[in-house]
């Protein structure tokens, strides 16, 4: 079983920058891949970022070029950089695991989900 807690939401500035964190617990974490997804209002959810176990990642393309996930085992952590803050980037973020090791790139491919939370970008 694995747990997952997000942390760092909040409101900014379009053009602003902000890290949320995906704390995991569970022995596997180092095997696991990891996903962060978002929701908007009316909206389905949708693939941000993956990283693999090893650290290989995939960008929705909305995103390429201003945000970078990152992962740290040692401190069973996932992290999403969003940088370059747009207001369509408003929603609420998710941390999600994959009982696997290689990308995942729809939501049904990940085992595991935080609660979320909120992003806010304002104009």
């Amino acid at each position: 079983q694995v747990q997952l807690v997000e942390s760092g939401g909040g409101l900014v500035q379009a053009g602003g920058s902000l890290r949320v964190s995906c704390a995991a617990s569970g022995p596997t974490f180092s095997t696991n891949a990891m996903g962060w997804f978002r929701q908007a209002p009316g909206k389905q959810r949708e693939l941000v970022a993956a990283i693999t176990s090893s650290g290989l990642t995939n960008y929705a393309d909305s995103v390429k070029g201003r945000f970078t996930i990152s992962r740290d085992n040692t401190k069973n952590t996932v992290y999403l950089q969003m940088n370059r803050l747009k207001p369509e980037d408003t929603a609420v973020y998710f941390c999600a695991a994959r009982g696997g090791w290689s990308l995942g790139l729809n939501a049904d491919d990940y085992n595991y989900w935080g609660q979320g939370t909120q992003v806010t970008v304002s104009s």
